[in-house]
């Protein structure tokens, strides 16, 4: 079977195949995506560590985290297009490889330009591997199903969130940090095995649009110049290379607004944006997730340096995040049956927003079970948001759609968590600097985390834009 005829984007209802149960599908994505969130929470409890090996300031290793999201950012608009033509299985288990080489290749870095480099061939695997299984699911499971469906996927991925922090902080204290790379190398195995054994694969009968070459060169120039500009900005050099990198990017990506009107089926379809819940979805979330990128940035750096802990006890610490959010699994459907989805993120979004300051008024001297249980709070909070923006950007998105509606969604997702990084790691730089540290403080990582709660609480209006029954066929939720 050829790869054009591999992918089926518009089934009749009388000849659906039969897939395997949802739960199933959804388990195996979410495998997937355990893989991205076990490498990204074990890195995050190392970057202090990292950052002596390499004798760069704890601040500096922002570049590290970045570099990951950038490829995220440039590659997922393409995933759909790639998908589209080789086939959703085919492209998942090509970017489980992919992200396992890029994986070795970081354990083999001994500086932090090296570690950049493989970071992004890392990124490059993981650009497919979330937003081409989510369109698995898009397009295998029922819009009934979709809600439920989307929680089973998030249950591997809280789990990699909960194993990631305890095991980075317990391979950094008794290891080298290199092995929370090589860790990757059997989930990895495992995933490619089950995504061949379970994935269907539906038959395509509908020829893909002409890729937009142009737009995918645009897009990618300015938002990576975006991003490297906005770490120039804090860097202790002139901020002269960063405004040039941030007034090209700027330039590319007004370049394409213009060249996407014209263009039918563009890299980004910005038109997407006339759909009232796919819109607000997007700027209320991109808000959200500024402080969303920061917070997994600024949290170690601020247990290990600000406080003095160890790197064991900062990862026992930051798992809580990761309980709250899987006790938040069984909270967030009745929720959003309860009361709709609109109300949810009015909320439960201010709550989503105080509960990243509740980080900037911790001291060394609070007790362990205080600090743990505020922060299963967070993670509580924060699962149940984002997966109310996740489920209701698709309510009304034709099916034909879906595949550049996921594109466009994941890549702002992914490029306003790098954006949260950005902005995390230049405030922080900005406090130490006006307080004439050389390494962050205490109070200078205070200030960083009531700066970006500032910038979650600002989603507020634009979850008040929302109808009042908006996504209640996913809910279940009636007006009374």
């Amino acid at each position: 079977m050829s790869a054009l005829s591999e992918e089926k984007l518009d089934l009749p209802a009388t000849a659906q195949p039969v897939h395997p149960d949802y739960r199933v599908i959804s388990l195996i994505v979410g495998c997937a995506i355990f893989l991205e969130q076990v490498d990204g929470t074990v890195l995050a409890t190392a970057l202090p560590t990292m950052a002596r090996d390499f004798a760069v300031s704890a601040p500096a290793m922002s570049v590290a985290v970045t570099s990951y999201l950038l490829a995220l950012a440039i590659l997922i608009p393409v995933s759909g297009a790639i998908a589209d033509r080789f086939g959703t299985k085919r492209v998942f288990n090509s970017s489980i490889v992919v992200f396992i080489i890029g994986s070795v290749l970081c354990s083999l870095t001994h500086s932090l330009p090296m570690m950049v480099a493989a970071r992004l061939v890392q990124g490059t695997g993981g650009a497919m591997m979330a937003p081409v299984g989510r369109l698995v699911i898009l397009r295998t499971v029922d819009r009934k199903h979709l809600v439920s469906s989307m929680m089973w996927t998030l249950i591997p991925a809280v789990l990699g969130t909960m194993a990631g922090p305890p095991l980075g902080g317990f391979i950094v204290e008794y290891f080298d940090w290199r092995w929370i790379f090589y860790i990757n190398v059997p989930i990895g195995v495992l995933g490619y095995w089950l995504v061949r054994r379970y994935i269907p694969v539906v038959t395509c009968t509908v020829r893909p649009a002409p890729f937009d070459w142009l737009g995918f060169a645009l897009c990618s120039v300015g938002l990576g110049c975006l991003l490297f500009g906005l770490e120039l900005f804090g860097e202790n050099t002139s901020p002269r290379n960063g405004v040039i990198l941030v007034a090209i990017g700027a330039a590319a990506c007004l370049a394409y607004v213009r060249h996407a009107r014209r263009r039918e089926h563009p890299a980004v379809d910005l038109t997407l944006l006339r759909i009232d819940s796919f819109r607000l979805s997007v700027i209320s979330g991109a808000l959200m997730r500024i402080t969303q990128g920061a917070q997994p940035f600024l949290l170690p750096l601020l247990l290990q340096i600000g406080l003095g802990f160890s790197a064991l006890r900062s990862g026992q610490l930051i798992l809580a995040i990761s309980l709250g959010a899987l006790l938040a699994r069984a909270l967030t459907t009745r929720l959003l049956r309860w009361i709709g989805f609109r109300r949810v993120m009015v909320y439960n979004g201010v709550l989503a927003g105080l509960s990243y300051a509740v980080c900037a008024f911790f001291r060394a001297d609070w007790p362990f079970w205080l600090m743990f249980g505020l922060l299963a709070c967070c993670g509580v909070i924060m699962s149940v948001q984002f997966t109310a923006y996740n489920t209701i950007a698709y309510e009304a998105v034709p099916t034909e759609r879906m595949s550049a509606a996921n594109s466009f969604y994941s890549t702002l997702q992914q490029l306003m968590l790098s954006v949260g990084v950005c902005c995390g790691a230049l405030i922080l730089k900005l406090a130490m600097s006006a307080s004439h540290n050389s390494e962050p403080s205490r109070l200078n990582f205070s200030v960083a985390f009531l700066v970006v709660t500032v910038i979650s609480l600002s989603s507020t209006h634009w979850h008040r834009a929302f109808a009042p029954d908006a996504g209640h066929e996913m809910s279940g939720h009636r007006q009374r």
